[in-house]
Formats: C-alpha cells, sequence, structure tokens
C-alpha cells in the first residue's frame, strides 16, 4: 500500500485534531507499506483515524462499488467509525449497517455502494449471503476491535464473511487486549504488529472508595456528589441493577443517562448523544461502554460492581486518562467484598460528604431532518440565531445524522426558543423541533 497521504492537515483540523500522535504515525507508515498490520493500543487513543487515514488514501475515486470493509463487534462501533469518516470530509461515501436497524434501510444505502461499509458480523454476513454488494473489488478489510469479533459468538458468520471475499490485498486488524487467539481462517500469515499496550498511562489514578454497608448506593450518591459536575461513568455487571441504580439517583436528584444491551437502538444512541453533548454529565451503564463508543473526554469512572475479569477492568480504566490526559477510576467496595488479585491494594479516596446535586446547564433539541433533506449544520444555526433569537453562548454542540438531527442548547432559553422554531421550514422541509 505504497501511498501518499493527500490533504491530512485538511482532514486534521476537520476532526479538531493538531497532529497524530507517535501510535498513529506508527501506524499509518506500517498499514501503508505493509500487507498484514496488527495495531494493539489503549482504548481511547485513536486508534480508528490511525486505520482510516491510511485506508482512504488508498481508495480509487473512480470505483463505484464498495472497496474497503470494516467489521465490528457492535453496533456503537460501527456508528462512531461511520461518524468519524464522514466527519473527515474526504468526498467518499460510508455506510454502517448493523443489527437493530431496518434492513430495508440498509438496501436503500448500498443500492449506490459506498467506497466503506462498516458493519458488524450478522448484518454483513446476511448482505453477502443475499448477494446485495460486490465483493470482487473489496481489497482491504479492517477488524476492529477483533479480539471481540473474533469470539466463539461470531465464529460463524467471521468465518463466512472473510472466506467469501476473493480479492483482499490488506488485512488490518486493531485491539486494546493482548494475547488473543487468531482463528486460521482469518488466514493472517506475517503481520507487521505495533504494540503499545505497554504505555505506562501516567495520567490514570486508580482509587479505593469504602461503601460501610453491603448495600453501596448511599456511598455512591456521596461519591457522586463529592466529584460534582464532571463527565464520568458509573459500570455496573447487570442492566437489572442500572434499573435500580438509576431509580436511586433519581430519587437523590443526579441527573444521568442509561446505557445497557436491553435498551432499543434508538435509545442508546440518544444517550450517547446526549452525553456528549454534556445534557448528562453521568452515564450509567454495563461493560457495553468499556469499548468501542464515542463519548467525550472523561474525568472518572466508577466500578461500582467489581470486575469480574481483569480484562474488563483494564477497559472500563480505558475510558478515562486517555490520550496523555489525566482521570481516575474509583473502586468501591465493601470491606467484607474480597478484591480481585488483578486490582491489588488501592490508595482510599477520602470522600467529603456534599449536599450538591449533579447537573447540567443544557438540554437537547430533536430535529426531524437531516442530510437526506439536504440540511447542514449551517442552517440550523442560522434557524436558531435568527428566528429563534438565540444568543451564541446557548448553542452547544449539532449532531447531524442522515434522517435527524440533535442540538444542544441552554436549558434556560429552550422555553423561549421552542415557539419561534417549532414547525418551521429549513431548507425545503418542514421540521418538528422538541425537546428529548
Amino acid at each position: 500500500m505504497s501511498i501518499q497521504i493527500k490533504n491530512q492537515q485538511e482532514i486534521l483540523s476537520k476532526l479538531g485534531i493538531t497532529q497524530l500522535n507517535p501510535m498513529q504515525e506508527e501506524a499509518k507508515l506500517a498499514i501503508m507499506s505493509a500487507t498484514e498490520v496488527m495495531l494493539l493500543s489503549p482504548t481511547g487513543t485513536g486508534k480508528t483515524l490511525a486505520f482510516l487515514l491510511p485506508l482512504i488514501a488508498a481508495l480509487d475515486s473512480n470505483c463505484d462499488t464498495i472497496q474497503a470493509l470494516i467489521i465490528v463487534p457492535s453496533r456503537e462501533l460501527a456508528i462512531q467509525i461511520e461518524r468519524v469518516m464522514r466527519e473527515m470530509g474526504t468526498g467518499f461515501k460510508v455506510n454502517a449497517v448493523y443489527g437493530g436497524r431496518s434492513s430495508s434501510k440498509d438496501r436503500l444505502d448500498i443500492k449506490h455502494p459506498p467506497a466503506v461499509l462498516v458493519g458488524t458480523p450478522g448484518r454483513i454476513a446476511d448482505h453477502i449471503r443475499s448477494a446485495r454488494f460486490e465483493i470482487h473489488s473489496i481489497r482491504a478489510w479492517v477488524l476492529d476491535e477483533f479480539d471481540k469479533s473474533l469470539e466463539v459468538g461470531f465464529e460463524t458468520e467471521m468465518q463466512e464473511i472473510l472466506t467469501a471475499l476473493p480479492a483482499v490485498e490488506h488485512k488490518i486488524l486493531t485491539s486494546a487486549t493482548q494475547g488473543v487467539t487468531i482463528p486460521d481462517f482469518v488466514g493472517l500469515q506475517n503481520p507487521v504488529v505495533i504494540d503499545y499496550l505497554d504505555g505506562v498511562r501516567t495520567g490514570l489514578e486508580i482509587r479505593r472508595v469504602d461503601a460501610p454497608e453491603k448495600d453501596k448506593l448511599p456511598a455512591l450518591v456521596t461519591l457522586l456528589q463529592h466529584l460534582g459536575n464532571q463527565h464520568g461513568i458509573v459500570f455496573c455487571n447487570f442492566k437489572d441493577a442500572i434499573q435500580r441504580v438509576s431509580s436511586y439517583l433519581s430519587d437523590h436528584g443526579i441527573a444521568h443517562g442509561t446505557f445497557y444491551g436491553g435498551m432499543e437502538q434508538k435509545d442508546r444512541e440518544r444517550a450517547l448523544i446526549k452525553f456528549r453533548n454534556g445534557t448528562h454529565q453521568l452515564l450509567l451503564a454495563t461493560d457495553l461502554a468499556a469499548r468501542g463508543i464515542d463519548v467525550p473526554e472523561l474525568n472518572f469512572i466508577v466500578h461500582y460492581h467489581l470486575p469480574i475479569k481483569e480484562e474488563e477492568f483494564t477497559h472500563r480504566n480505558g475510558r478515562t486518562a486517555r490520550m496523555h490526559a489525566n482521570g481516575t477510576a474509583y473502586v468501591l467496595h465493601y470491606a467484607p467484598e474480597p478484591l480481585p488479585d488483578f486490582i491489588g491494594e488501592l490508595p482510599t479516596e477520602e470522600v467529603i460528604p456534599s449536599a450538591e446535586m449533579v447537573r447540567s446547564e443544557w438540554s437537547t433539541l430533536f430535529i426531524s431532518g437531516g442530510r437526506k433533506d439536504k440540511i447542514s449544520k449551517g442552517d440550523i444555526v442560522g434557524l436558531f440565531f435568527k428566528q429563534g433569537q438565540l444568543s451564541k453562548e446557548a448553542l452547544g454542540i449539532i449532531e447531524l445524522k442522515s434522517d435527524c438531527a440533535f442540538v444542544a442548547v441552554k436549558t434556560a432559553s429552550v422555553a423561549s426558543l421552542l415557539p419561534l422554531v417549532n414547525n418551521t421550514r429549513l431548507k425545503k422541509k418542514k421540521v418538528r423541533i422538541q425537546r428529548i
């Protein structure tokens, strides 16, 4: 893959990045020069951009079929990669396909094939089985978070996909976990390994918070009030526990979102949108949120339940102290409960009780129009500023989707804004705008 990356600085500027980090630079060079690359680097270090830059640079602008396939273990990761590539503004089409999304939407998207298709194993295998897109033009594949996508539950679909692609020349595997056995059907011969897993994460602190009772909910509330309005995730082991913890936090005036496997896809997406734009400073989640989701830099994470495996502990902690930033992982511990060996002895955090509520000054508005309606972020800004009389400082993050958009607005301005902009026209479409 001897190629040059054109306009790299322009792409980085669109993403709000000044320069690549050392891992990204090394990975980019390896992918450009080798046919097989295995990239191992902690969660949050920028692996997506590290493989997207050289992958996109190798695309042929004259080809009108799918050229690269990115296979991921979760729908959230598929959506994230699709969003990052679109924000890069390369001019190449990208689409994500995944379970929980209408198959008819998939078929509509891939009727005009993207240059890059991102998807989960089951959905991609189904499309290949049904011959819904041309496979002979696919020259490269990426297995992102391959330690999950090559697990036993995905093995049948993964083997079906990888053995069906006749013209693949470049293979890229990424993970934040070491020591994973690669099945023979992947067909790796002699990959170049880029390993940043042993790097010292100087910004991460891990501390113990003592819970005086077996029921750790009061101790959790005290800790969250002690931390105040900071971005963080509280990890639970089970979705049933999330519902109990969520009710308790709501009763104590602590605003939060929830994220777990049993939620509807729409609700999961909206939970992440609200977390990214600051409507919720706190997310209550299972290990589904420990990897492969696009969330802001976190100040802290809390292990409400002790992780069962060391791998889970590592991935949870990897959500904070990313990219040389500082962050703290708190282990909420009831003394008679034994700490796993992989956690060991930890310094204790002295928690100061407070009556402070954990709340945000932002709300999220839904707009019933998106990219397919030729609506841009600039159109939304214009509507809110001119017709909605919204001040500049009251407008936050805008996320534009194919058929809708989500906008963060200062809560204090919502009541006066909505009557001025709801049921008005954006471009040629009359849109509903409502708080969610």
